[in-house]
């Protein structure tokens, strides 16, 4: 019978490997020397709270799911229903196409038609690359249509350093400003971390002290990390972002839904910390937003890394 995920794809290496599908591009899982750094997603069920999804071509929310471009309200479909809002793009129900295959990478596409709230045409496109300590995921896409086209996205992954309960795993995130937000969680202020605040996680804190689903902006960029997931023992997964991935999403829900070898499904703490190139609601702010002209071509990357006791 076919997977709800779509078709499976294996990736390996000598100490990697890597489980994706192609609904969404999903993330299933991600194991170096046999310990998983994602939370594995079984093929038989959809993601859990999103877990490994692309988010395209905007991440995150947009407000009462309207925009306004060159003057014309836009109204996408509301795919956030309990808050009225449209949430994490037009892709999370999307088989992607396989379009480059080997031992260690694929390249995924989908293509964005015009519908509604979205006038444009976009070739959208992931490539996961595995290495032996890690994996790189390159987000692009290529302008289809006559005008200029607005494009953002993002990943969902939720992160664990193999057997160690969540609890206990310490959290370092370093960005210069959070997103305060609205009971419907769309910002309405940008707010500089304030030393020693709730906020701040400059110095690694523990993740069963945090309840968090809050947006970090102004990232650190390139290979040392955006963010740190550590163990007591040292081991570490580090999550990276180049240049154009400039936010970064830190969630914490106490209801993911994690499933046991015998398909037994337990509600416990999980981390989401989700690579983004703009802030939510960028449709409507235009903070991060890109804009495509016609035949353009735009590419971006984030990646995880394992390290063992720094």
């Amino acid at each position: 019978m076919p997977f709800p995920i779509g078709e499976l794809i294996e990736l390996r290496t000598d100490r990697a490997d890597a489980t994706i599908g192609t609904l969404a591009a999903v993330l299933l899982g991600l194991r170096v020397d046999g310990q998983y750094l994602t939370e594995p997603t079984p093929p038989t069920r959809l993601p859990g709270h999103g877990s490994g999804i692309v988010l395209a071509p905007w991440p995150n929310r947009v407000r009462d799911a309207r925009w306004t471009h060159d003057g014309v309200t836009q109204q996408l479909d509301v795919t956030d229903p309990s808050r009225g809002n449209a949430i994490h793009g037009l892709l999370r129900n999307t088989a992607y196409r396989i379009r480059e295959r080997s031992d260690a990478s694929v390249l995924l596409g989908a293509t964005i038609h015009p519908q509604h709230g979205w006038p444009f045409l976009l070739d959208t496109w992931v490539r996961y690359a595995l290495a032996d300590d890690g994996l790189t995921v390159t987000h692009g896409a290529r302008n289809l249509g006559g005008t200029r086209a607005a494009w953002a996205v993002g990943a969902h992954p939720y992160f664990r350093v193999g057997d160690v309960p969540v609890e206990q795993l310490t959290l370092e995130v370093r960005g210069a400003h959070t997103l305060e937000l609205d009971d419907r969680l769309v910002p309405v202020a940008v707010r500089e971390v304030e030393p020693g605040g709730p906020l701040d996680l400059s110095t690694p804190r523990t993740l069963g002290d945090l309840d968090l689903n809050v947006a970090y902006q102004d990232v650190a960029t390139g290979p040392a990390g955006a963010a740190v997931l550590a163990a007591p023992d040292g081991r570490r997964v580090v999550v990276w972002q180049d240049e154009p991935f400039r936010w970064l999403q830190v969630f914490t829900p106490c209801d993911f839904p994690h499933v046991a070898a015998d398909g037994t499904e337990t509600p416990a703490l999980a981390v989401a910390l989700e690579p983004m190139t703009a802030a939510p609601d960028a449709l409507n702010s235009g903070d991060g937003l890109v804009w495509l002209e016609p035949g353009e071509v735009w590419e971006g990357s984030w990646g995880v890394r394992y390290e063992e006791n720094q």
